[in-house]
């Protein structure tokens, strides 16, 4: 856990100018102003934390004499200045929330804690890193019979005892604002009995409680986790909004874009080619390795394309159900259209022409055709008194009877079937970029 990378691209997609930092492998009273008020920096040396316990219970001697040790943290170091936002990036039990901790000074006595934390390259004494750090927990913990403008004025009047009930009141109204609640304030937060505000909202709660004491450093464990790709785009962009503030935002990520493409994309790649495998050899397909390897290739496209869509659509629509909907309808009409099985391109009107050449159906099945029945010689023995039974003596006539062109077209179809997916993903960039410019207004 003790390398750091640099992020500064990922913000950037997004449309945002601060810098990002990304550590992987892995309290909220009243600020002390000398700390916090001209803060430009946070620096965290080599925190490193272990905790142990007895094997046994305490009357079983022999076992309760051996302890079991596990290092959580090892050496973790990092930087951030005034104006940054930090992702520490972990999967569960890697330790993220536990660095956290150990920033925000919540650590108890349980296990060994080393490292050193220095705000402004002061180094912090134990009383006060509650009073420099505002920690918004993974869990909202709100009350469900109260409304969003009564969750934070309670809240402020807790941690802004010294204010005047007007200077409150404003502060909560500010908050409310920086964060887009001004719609839901008279809305109650809701819970398992009785519905309320949407997931997002409750999150963004929790992140204005903290905002009413004006922190320049915010702690989140893991923000987006449970929300939808939509949700968890609004968050990140609201978390670097406040980094723009002259604030420093570290949060913990389980679920990230760049998770999904160490984690999870390697494995999807990998099932891909244990179905097709399967699928290949058993039907009896072509025993030709490199015409495995092709026809693997082309099955790869629509699964990634389906999960791109997927995202490309949740910035259009909120609604993950009728997401899905819409996706495996897109889907059939792309196979009805642009396959060629229900009925071949030149029996189709000039319109639905024109459209198959927008789904990768087309291109896919005119690969896996050529993939199959290149080259191959069929024996036929005609029947009698049957003329011309054998019409197919050839897999090129095949291609050519159901589509036309297509051994000319071979690569430039596996280049156009694979510009789908860049295409999708600038597609989803640009619609979470309109809708977010959409909410703002």
């Amino acid at each position: 856990m003790s390398q750091l990378y640099s992020m500064q691209d990922v913000l950037q997609n997004n449309g945002l100018n601060g810098s990002f930092k990304l550590v992987s492998e892995m309290g909220t009273s009243q600020p002390n102003w000398d700390y916090v008020e001209s803060l430009c920096c946070l620096s965290v040396k080599n925190v490193s934390y272990t905790v142990s316990e007895h094997v046994g219970p305490w009357w079983d001697l022999p076992s309760f004499r051996k302890k079991w040790t596990r290092q959580i943290l090892n050496r973790v170091s990092f930087h951030v200045d005034s104006g940054q936002i930090m992702g520490i990036l972990g999967n569960s039990g890697s330790g993220k929330t536990t660095l956290l901790d150990a920033v925000a000074g919540r650590i108890g006595n349980s296990g060994k804690l080393l490292g050193e934390v220095f705000v402004n390259g002061r180094k912090l004494k134990a009383e006060q890193f509650q009073d420099c750090f505002s920690y918004v927990l993974q869990s909202d913990n709100l009350l469900s019979y109260l409304t969003v403008e009564e969750t934070l004025t309670y809240t402020a009047q807790l941690a802004l005892r010294k204010h005047s009930s007007e200077a409150i009141r404003k502060k909560v109204t500010a908050v409310m604002a920086e964060l887009s609640l001004g719609h839901v304030a008279h809305s109650v937060i809701g819970g398992r009995i009785f519905p309320g505000i949407s997931g997002g909202e409750r999150r963004r709660v929790s992140i204005a409680s903290q905002l009413l004491q004006d922190p320049k450093v915010i702690l989140l464990d893991e923000p987006t986790t449970g929300l939808d790709s939509m949700t968890t785009n609004q968050i990140v962009v609201l978390l670097a909004e406040l980094a723009r503030r002259d604030r420093i935002v570290i949060v913990t990520i389980h679920h990230t874009f760049l998770a999904y493409i160490i984690h999870i994309l390697p494995f999807s790649i990998i099932s891909v080619f244990i179905f097709t495998s399967f699928l290949y050899w058993t039907v009896g397909m072509n025993p030709d390795p490199v015409r495995f390897v092709c026809f693997s290739a082309v099955v790869m496209v629509p699964h990634i394309v389906g999960e791109l869509l997927t995202l490309v659509l949740l910035g259009v629509v909120q609604d993950p159900n009728m997401v899905n909907s819409g996706v495996a309808l897109l889907n059939i009409a792309g196979i009805m259209v642009g396959s060629g099985f229900l009925r071949s391109f030149k029996q189709m009107p000039v319109v639905f022409q024109w459209l198959s050449y927008l789904t990768f159906q087309k291109y896919g099945c005119e690969l896996l055709i050529v993939t199959e029945f290149y080259g191959l010689n069929f024996t036929c023995t005609p029947l009698a008194g049957l003329p011309g039974s054998c019409l197919m003596d050839s897999g090129n006539m095949i291609i050519d009877q159901g589509y036309p062109g297509a051994l000319s077209r071979y690569t430039q179809d596996f280049l156009l079937l694979y510009a789908f997916l860049p295409a999708l993903v600038i597609l989803g960039i640009i619609s979470f970029k309109i809708r977010d410019h959409l909410v703002r207004r």
